[in-house]
């Protein structure tokens, strides 16, 4: 299976939280890592915590997410991200 074959509302949920959300949107629209950190007041070592557990729903559902390519696609996906945010 692809990443192009779930469609938008037949993907299971990972059930993200708000923060998990607000941070993978962080650093989606950022060009770092680092960058997504001071947006949000965060640690970076905060950052790749959420970013760790979110990637870990993802796979825990059966649609893995290794790449930043991949969780835009999964939060497009998913509605968490708008195309015109990006």
């Amino acid at each position: 299976m692809t990443v192009l074959d779930i469609r938008i509302g037949d993907a299971p949920d990972p059930r993200l939280s708000a923060r998990e959300i607000e941070v993978l949107t962080a650093w989606l629209i950022s060009d770092s890592k680092a960058e997504a950190s001071r947006s949000l007041y965060l640690s970076m070592g905060t950052v790749n915590t959420h970013l760790t557990r979110i990637r870990a729903k993802y796979t825990a559902v059966g649609r893995t997410a290794p790449t930043k390519a991949t969780l835009l696609v999964r939060a497009l996906q998913d509605g968490f991200i708008d195309i015109d945010e990006l």
